[in-house]
């Protein structure tokens, strides 16, 4: 799916934009609302992510103007704004969601494949011989049987599986699990790592091998 991401900040926009593009969408990206409205002119989006400050205005009005335009492209607001009052305003103005800063990705893209199955647009399974991985659902299983795995080692499995054989270093997985202002360790990647390898240990097709002094990757198996 395209996604349309306005977002001054550039560290952030990134990491956005890296994590969808692992779960297979393509996604434009804004710094302005006039480089928005150019975009949204030009091509058609299936979803669009608004940030509300923005250099040269504010998000709300790109919002008002799709909106009073008869246009039903799902929106969802990024907002550093917790009040609830702020939040309601948002959905009243036309928004169809919202996530607050600082971006929890694993968050994101439960919100984005939420608004898009509203929108009659839902999430992929995925499958890798005995693995399956249903995102929607949060659940995996290999083969017959189900795997318990909490959410940030659920998106660590996502991540590694969305593109099997590219290494991950551990600084991406941060960025891609936690979101690029929340401080996690090396450490704690190790431990997450660690938990999900020990979960799929029993796949007979795939297994997550470290690469001294570079990452991790999700590698698949000869099963034969």
């Amino acid at each position: 799916m395209r996604f349309l991401l306005i977002e001054d900040n550039a560290e952030l926009a990134g990491s956005v934009i890296e994590r969808l593009s692992l779960d297979g969408h393509a996604v434009d990206h804004a710094s302005s609302l006039a480089e928005a409205d150019v975009c949204a002119v030009r091509d058609a989006y299936d979803l669009i992510l608004l940030d509300i400050h923005l250099p040269d205005g504010d998000g709300r009005h790109f919002l008002a103007r799709q909106r009073s335009a008869a246009l039903q492209t799902p929106v969802i607001v990024l907002t550093a704004r917790s009040a609830v009052s702020d939040r309601v305003s948002l959905l009243d103005a036309g928004a169809d969601d919202y996530i607050t800063k600082p971006v929890d990705f694993a968050e994101l893209g439960a919100r984005c494949r939420a608004v898009l199955r509203r929108h009659g647009r839902g999430g992929d399974t995925l499958t890798l011989g005995d693995l399956v991985l249903d995102p929607d659902r949060a659940a995996v299983r290999i083969g017959s049987e189900s795997i318990a795995l909490r959410n940030r080692e659920l998106r660590v499995l996502q991540v590694l599986a969305r593109t099997p054989d590219r290494v991950f270093s551990k600084a991406q997985l941060h960025d891609l699990v936690f979101g690029v202002l929340e401080a996690v360790s090396d450490n704690a990647i190790e431990v997450y790592v660690g938990r999900v390898r020990k979960a799929i240990a029993a796949s007979r097709y795939v297994r997550i091998e470290t690469v001294r002094g570079v990452g991790y990757r999700l590698v698949r198996l000869d099963a034969g």
